[in-house]
Formats: structure tokens, C-alpha cells, sequence
């Protein structure tokens, strides 16, 4: 990302000094100054230089929400909405100062309709909550992306993770959201139905915002049923390429898998070391089967030879919870794993997704790009939609490697426009993939700006941030 892409606007510092004022006399201590207070809410896990608010608000109710809202709006003060700050495209940055609205203690589970198969939480209950607080149910929400991140976030940044390829993302799983927008007041944008065509579809339009049209203050989630049976497996490979093979063969032949994930061989040593784990350093595949006994060894054995016809090794899968438990700790830990190679340098973590029928295609030219620029950079990916990340271990002090790395990571991203992917599968603009997003959607960013300055005609949600 460019040193230009977030630069700001001048702030109204007597503006905001009389919110906060207004705030404090109102709130008292769920106002923070302090700046290790504001340091922790403009963090980010890439190396986009943080940017910290001028107050952090701890909000506890949709009243809250509304009244920071009305607040700011009437002195044209920023707001930047926080959950648990695990972004990774700087959302969570605050380039022209303001609030940083914490909606983390709005994490109330407000109401589960087990028989419909849904619930409505607020939005600072996290994935983890949920599933725990559904565990008697019989039913659990099956959207993962590796870190404990609130659900109001992985609504707004539209996230997916390592179950996608099975029970979809959060475009796919969100019936309705209730947000505060610009006027201070709380719109509903569906009802629980699983389909409707009433009107535009408001929904997607605040899935996938990054909380730049208004603040989400419930989010409505379709759920699961917790499978009879899960099992889990690993085969490994020659090359990259041979393991895209098998998952492009896997996805053809209308195998239910319900993860998929790809891990090159640096990946494959970091997690080793980091997880204590002694797979062959080889790319490796790791899947996982949801459905009943006799279907999820079925579906085992169909990999098991799709992996030979591909050169893999024999594909080793087990039904015991524990070690699926430990194999998927593993892989959430890929990020930590991976910086664990290079502790002293810093990481840039990106993605982009393509039709499965390319992604063969696109991980072997990545490949080749990186071995041709020497860089440190694990890959691991959703494999099953396409979807693949890199880790860009570099020096963030030296000017010509931060050059290098950028152009990298932008020519990552037309490889996988010019295959008719995105240049993100899930991590989201914010401010490091602005310019990527403006190539990838052309005309349509116009629309978009439209539709921002409609809803949030003086810039006050999260500014600086897609656009």
C-alpha cells in the first residue's frame, strides 16, 4: 500500500474536543483518552502504520450507539467502529482522528429461533460465543475465519474462512441487520425470512461496508445443524500445483467437502515448529467431512483416490475430535506460524480469490513470482473457493523492500483479476487494497460513492476507508 492511500483530511480538533466534552458529562468513564487506550483500538496485524482516534467509546446499547451517532454527526466528527480490531486492511485505523466506537460489550445472543435454524445477536458477541452458547441446541454457526473475531465485524468486512466452501460466507449467512445510520436512528433491514423481494437489498448492502454507511447494531445469522459425524484428514504433495489439481478435481466431481485448505511447504515448516506438528515438508492438503458415518468415510475414500491420481501421499483421515481439534489449531495459528519464521521482520498478510478452475493457474505464477523476488512468503488458502493467502515477511524500515513487496502484492492482485477473480477474497479494502478495488470494480466505484454520499452525505463513517 502507497504512503498517499492514508493521507487525511485535516480534523476539526475543536470539533471533536467538544464531542468528547459532551461524551464525558454524559458517559463518564466509558469515555477513554488515554492513549494506550487508543493505541489498542488502531492496532492492525499488517504493517499499515496505525492511526489512533482522538477518544475510544465503549458503547453498551443500540441507545448508546445512537447517541454517539446523533453527536457526531452534528459536529461532522468521525466515527470508526470497533469490534475486536483483528482486521487486516487497516479498518480499524482512524486517518482523520474521531471515536472509535467499541461495540464490544454489546454481546448479548438475543434470541435463537432453533426451529427456523437462525438467531439474532448483537454485535460484539464473537463466533466463539455463539457456538458455545448454542452447544445444547443441536445447532452451530459454521463461519470460521481462524481468529475469535466479533460477529458485527465479520459482518461488515463480509468475512468467510475454512467452512466456506461448504456453508458459505457471511454474504450468504446474514438475513438482516438492524444499523444506526447518519440521522441517529435504527433501520431494519429484513425480516427473518429466508427470501424476499421486497425492495432493494439492503442486507448486502451493509455486509461487506466495512462500517462506512452506518453502525451495525444487531446482525440476524442463519445456522447448522451440528453434523452426526466429522472427519478429518491430510495427504501431501510434490508440488503446489499437484494439490490444486485435487481440490479442482474434488469441487468438479460434487464431493461435499466442508473444508479444504491448502498449505505450501514454508507453511507446512512453520507449523511444525510453531504447533509441534512432523508433516513432511511438502504442500499439504487438510480436509474436513460433515454429514452421517457411512457419508463422511465415503467421502474420505473419494478424496483418498483423487489424491493418488494427483501424486498424492495416502490421504490419513480420523473421526476423533481431538485430533481434528489439534490439526485445526494448527491452522488458525498459520499467521503466528508464519511470523514465527522471521520474529524480527514484519508481515503482510494478503489474498485474493479466482474461479476454481484457475486456481491451479494462479498459485503456480504466484509461486514462481515469489522464488523470482526471494521473499519469505508462506502460502496457505481456502483452497475450496479459491481463495489463497500469502504472508510477506520483510524488512518494514527499508523503503526499496516495502516498494518491492507492494508491487507484489498488486501484481498478485491483477493475476487474479485477469482470471476473472477479486483482489480479495475476504480480508476487505479498508485502506491497503483502495487502488485494487477501484481497477477491479471500474465504473461501478461511482455507484458506490453514490450510494455512500446518499447515506452519509458529511463522511462521518469510517472515513478514509474502500474509497
Amino acid at each position: 500500500m502507497a504512503i498517499e492511500d492514508v493521507k487525511s483530511r485535516p480534523r476539526d480538533s475543536e470539533a471533536t474536543a467538544k464531542v468528547i466534552d459532551l461524551l464525558k458529562e454524559r458517559f463518564s468513564d466509558r469515555v477513554q483518552t488515554g492513549e494506550a487506550f487508543r493505541a489498542q483500538h488502531a492496532h492492525t496485524t499488517t504493517y499499515l502504520p496505525p492511526q489512533l482516534p482522538d477518544a475510544v467509546f465503549f458503547a453498551e446499547s443500540v441507545e448508546d450507539v445512537k447517541a454517539v451517532v446523533k453527536l457526531c454527526a452534528a459536529h461532522k466528527v468521525p466515527i470508526i467502529p470497533f469490534g475486536t480490531g483483528s482486521s487486516l486492511e487497516g479498518q480499524i485505523n482512524a486517518p482523520e482522528g474521531g471515536i472509535s466506537l467499541d461495540l464490544s460489550r454489546m454481546d448479548k445472543v438475543l434470541e435463537v429461533n432453533a426451529e427456523d435454524l437462525d438467531c439474532r445477536v448483537e454485535p460484539g458477541v464473537t463466533r466463539e460465543a455463539l457456538n458455545e452458547y448454542l452447544r445444547d441446541t443441536g445447532l452451530f454457526f459454521p463461519i470460521d475465519p481462524g481468529a475469535n473475531a466479533s460477529l458485527g465485524g465479520m459482518a461488515s468486512t463480509r468475512a468467510s474462512g475454512t467452512n466456506a466452501v461448504r456453508y458459505g460466507t457471511m454474504k450468504d449467512v446474514v438475513l438482516a441487520v438492524t444499523a444506526v445510520t447518519a440521522d441517529g436512528e435504527e433501520i431494519t433491514t429484513a425480516q427473518r425470512a429466508r427470501k424476499s423481494s421486497a425492495g432493494y437489498d439492503l442486507t448486502r448492502l451493509f455486509v461487506g461496508a466495512e462500517g462506512t454507511l452506518g453502525v451495525i447494531t444487531s446482525i440476524t445469522l442463519k445456522l447448522a445443524g451440528i453434523p452426526e459425524k466429522i472427519a478429518g484428514g491430510v495427504s501431501s504433495f510434490q508440488t503446489l500445483e499437484d494439490a490444486c489439481n485435487a481440490v479442482i478435481m474434488t469441487i468438479q466431481m460434487g464431493i461435499p467437502v466442508a473444508r479444504i485448505e491448502l498449505l505450501d511447504a514454508v507453511q507446512v515448516k512453520a507449523c511444525n515448529a510453531y504447533s509441534g506438528l512432523s508433516f513432511p515438508e511438502m504442500p499439504l492438503l487438510l480436509l474436513e467431512f460433515h454429514g452421517s458415518e457411512q457419508s463422511v468415510a465415503m467421502q474420505s475414500e473419494q478424496f483418498a483416490e483423487i489424491a493418488a491420481d494427483c501424486g498424492g501421499s495416502e490421504f490419513v483421515w480420523t473421526a476423533n475430535a481431538e485430533e481434528r481439534a489439534k490439526l485445526w489449531k494448527a491452522r488458525h495459528s498459520a499467521y503466528w506460524a508464519g511470523r514465527a519464521l522471521a520474529p524480527e521482520l514484519s508481515g503482510l498478510s494478503t489474498d485474493v480469490c479466482v474461479p476454481i478452475s484457475r486456481l491451479a493457474e494462479c498459485v503456480a505464477e504466484t509461486q514462481k513470482d515469489v522464488e523470482r523476488e526471494g521473499f519469505l512468503a508462506p502460502i496457505v488458502g481456502h483452497a475450496g473457493d479459491g481463495n489463497f493467502h500469502l504472508l510477506l515477511i520483510f524488512n518494514d524500515k527499508d523503503p526499496g523492500e516495502i516498494a518491492r513487496v507492494e508491487d507484489f502484492t498488486a501484481r498478485l492482485a491483477r493475476r487474479a483479476l485477469a482470471m476473472g477473480g477479486t483482489c480479495t477474497g475476504e480480508h476487505g479494502v479498508g485502506q491497503g487494497k483502495k487502488r485494487l478495488v477501484a481497477e477491479e470494480m471500474g465504473g461501478a466505484i461511482g455507484v458506490m460513492r453514490a450510494v455512500k454520499k446518499a447515506l452519509d452525505p458529511d463522511g462521518i463513517f469510517n472515513p478514509g476507508k474502500i474509497f
